[in-house]
């Protein structure tokens, strides 16, 4: 699978992995790296996304946190790590769902969707904590909106576009919002703008009277009588 063809999240995530595996001593990158990498990813989809599809992502954090533990661990070995065959295969499972699927770039989410179906550590922690193939393939359904991955900031875009509607959504909640979506507070009105406007106008209105009783004088002398 070629590396340049994952999003940028994506790529991100392998080498936050690699930084886990190099870290806990351990030789191969494993998808349980994978995973929580991804899990950790600052402004990533990925917990929400499991959360959307009934996954209990307060177990399965420690769960996958225990799992790295219990790896082989080499020391001396010069943080030299490789990926496992284990990933590489669901990197190339992902790799196939993204093509038929029309996908442009692999998105993070299709590995998710491959390992929850894994047979090895990976899928069984899934599964233990809620993650089904019917209900994840669903929630990502509904992430996508129809679209497909056809360019390699997808993922960031829609996370960026999902945290400014959450940010609207919130704004509206505590009244900041005026009726024009997106809008600022009216901005504040000044009232002693109006106030001169108003008293020359009723100044205008004196003097307009005055001039009015010396343009009548005879008419209104006439009316008198």
């Amino acid at each position: 699978m070629r590396f340049d063809k994952l999003t940028t999240k994506f790529q991100q995530a392998i080498n936050d992995a690699q930084s886990l595996a190099v870290g806990q001593d351990n030789q191969f990158i494993e998808p349980q790296h994978l995973l929580l990498a991804l899990l950790q990813q600052e402004e990533g989809g990925t917990a929400s996304l499991l959360q959307r599809a009934g996954a209990n992502v307060g177990g399965l954090l420690p769960a996958l946190q225990k799992a790295l533990e219990r790896l082989p661990r080499v020391e001396g070995h010069g943080g030299e790590v490789s990926i496992s065959r284990d990933l590489n295969n669901l990197l190339n499972l992902t790799d196939k769902d993204a093509q038929k699927r029309g996908d442009q770039f692999i998105a993070s989410e299709l590995f998710l969707l491959a390992a929850a179906q894994d047979k090895g550590e990976t899928g069984r922690l899934l599964r233990e904590n809620g993650v089904d193939k019917a209900h994840l393939e669903q929630a990502i359904n509904a992430v996508r909106g129809g679209e497909n991955v056809d360019n390699q900031e997808a993922e960031g875009q829609r996370e960026a576009l999902k945290k400014y509607t959450l940010d609207l959504t919130e704004r509206a909640r505590l009244g900041k919002l005026d009726p024009v979506i997106g809008r600022d507070d009216d901005p504040p009105r000044n009232s002693s703008l109006a106030a001169p406007h108003q008293e020359q106008s009723g100044a205008d209105r004196r003097a307009g009277r005055g001039q009015d009783r010396h343009r009548g004088g005879p008419g209104a002398a006439h009316r008198q009588r």
